[in-house]
């Protein structure tokens, strides 16, 4: 195949899913609008200008990365909850899994939440980066059910000259034996604006900069509401900057609980807390 398939934000979202399930990524080519965008390069770009290059072989050493991305903007919420990617997230993870709970056979499904975040800007004369599966963060078998769905949205055009990202269509079949080459890979291009979509099981990687200006792109993961999130967001993002965003970011941001019983406080929804009720002090109280 000549790369992942292409399609545009007005695609059906069953179309969408069934690419992903079977090459592991597809490339959305007007994922962000140009306001959204902009907002973003206003809050984002100085603190990326401020940062200093990456000092081992894996981050990068011509390389600059900016994380606790939803503590230093307002402006990610159309990015997130975007249709095609909230949606075929919530598709391919949120499967419902039967348990027994006493005589009494139930099914569960699980939540999801913002795992890890972070603005990647690769420089002229950065190499290519180690190819790797995001979803081996959790210790995940391959081939298996998908507990990571990955956006990177182009901040600036990617090519293959200046580090379009390296995918390997279809390596989330594979199994944890077979190795990942580079000649397998294939770049993703796409305008600013554009954004790829790609399952945790995908081989992918950074590509090597031979061009003269940097790329960069905003990559953040929805992960399983039942595995630890990659990122902290708990110190990532100040309390009064969640409250900012709407009820269903707040909620992916991890103040939500996951059933059958994860993430509780004081035994009630997370969520009570944040929007100013103490369970605590209620359970107290009855």
């Amino acid at each position: 195949m000549a790369g992942l398939t292409r399609v545009t934000s007005d695609a059906a979202l069953d179309d969408v899913v069934a690419i992903i399930e079977r090459d592991g990524g597809v490339i959305v080519e007007d994922f962000c609008d140009a306001q959204t965008l902009s907002a973003l390069w206003q809050d984002l770009g100085p603190a990326l200008d401020a940062q200093g290059y990456g000092e081992d072989w894996y981050n990068g050493t011509r390389t600059r990365r900016v994380s606790s991305l939803f503590g230093r903007t307002r402006h990610l919420t159309p990015v997130v909850t975007h249709p095609l990617y909230l949606g075929a997230a919530r598709r391919l993870m949120q499967k419902p899994t039967p348990m027994w709970i006493g005589k009494s056979r139930v099914e569960m499904t699980p939540t999801i939440q913002i795992s890890g975040t972070q603005l990647i800007q690769i420089h002229p004369g950065q190499g290519k980066q180690p190819l790797h599966r995001d979803d081996a963060l959790h210790l995940r078998t391959h081939p298996g059910p998908h507990s990571r769905v990955q956006l990177m949205l182009a901040m600036s055009d990617f090519t293959a000259e200046n580090g379009g990202t390296l995918v390997i269509p279809g390596s989330h079949h594979w199994d944890d034996e077979r190795p990942p080459t580079t000649e397998e890979t294939y770049p993703t291009e796409m305008p600013a604006g554009g954004g790829l979509i790609w399952v945790g099981g995908v081989y992918h990687g950074g590509g090597k900069n031979t061009g003269t200006t940097p790329r960069t792109g905003l990559t953040l993961a929805l992960d399983l509401g039942n595995l630890r999130q990659e990122e902290n967001q708990y110190l990532a993002v100040p309390k009064e900057m969640v409250l900012e965003y709407p009820e269903e970011v707040r909620r992916l941001l991890g103040y939500d609980r996951c059933p059958p019983g994860l993430g509780w406080y004081e035994m009630e929804d997370p969520y009570l807390y944040l929007e100013g009720e103490d369970p605590g002090v209620a359970r107290k109280a009855s």
